[in-house]
């Protein structure tokens, strides 16, 4: 299992990289990935949470299928929005209700390489939206207002020094 970095540490802020090349590495780290997901109880894990700057992240949410996203790309949203409680394996025990388009359109490659297009909606739609935010440094926290931003912080912070 790969360890899973926490909000504080200045990796989550990064910008990832593309992927080049799809290798026998790659394919390991993508189960890794999915192992440290489901250990960790998620639905979607982006490279970055793990250290590591790719432009990859899977995801499995319920009465879907695992999916592997590279170097992804949203090329469609839609008008209609959506508000949702998020939480992340990055800030674990925070979650607030984050609004975001309902549906989406994404490109990426799958786990052999191979470049796809697919829509997604609902809650599909809003992990893509939130792992792929990771991949650009932007953490869910960051789409908040600065007073409850703040009071999260503070609740994450005290519950950091008890734990």
């Amino acid at each position: 299992m790969l360890n899973i970095v926490t909000l504080g540490d200045p990796i989550l802020k990064k910008h990832s990289t593309l992927v080049t090349s799809i290798n026998e590495d790659v394919e390991r780290f993508l189960n890794e990935m999915f192992d440290t997901m489901y250990m960790g109880k998620g639905i979607g894990l982006a490279a970055v949470q793990v250290g590591k700057l790719d432009r990859i992240f899977v995801t499995h949410v319920p009465r879907d299928m695992p999916r592997v996203f590279i170097n992804p790309e949203i090329v469609e949203t839609s008008l209609d929005e959506e508000i949702y409680e998020e939480g992340c394996l990055s800030i674990p025990g925070i979650n607030a209700d984050v609004i975001r388009p309902y549906a989406i359109k994404v490109q990426a490659w799958n786990e052999r390489g191979k470049p796809f297009t697919m829509d997604a909606e609902g809650l599909l739609a809003r992990v893509i939206q939130h792992e792929l935010d990771h991949l650009n440094g932007i953490l869910f926290i960051d789409k908040l207002d600065d007073k409850k931003r703040n009071r999260l912080l503070k609740n994450y912070e005290r519950k950091a020094k008890a734990g």
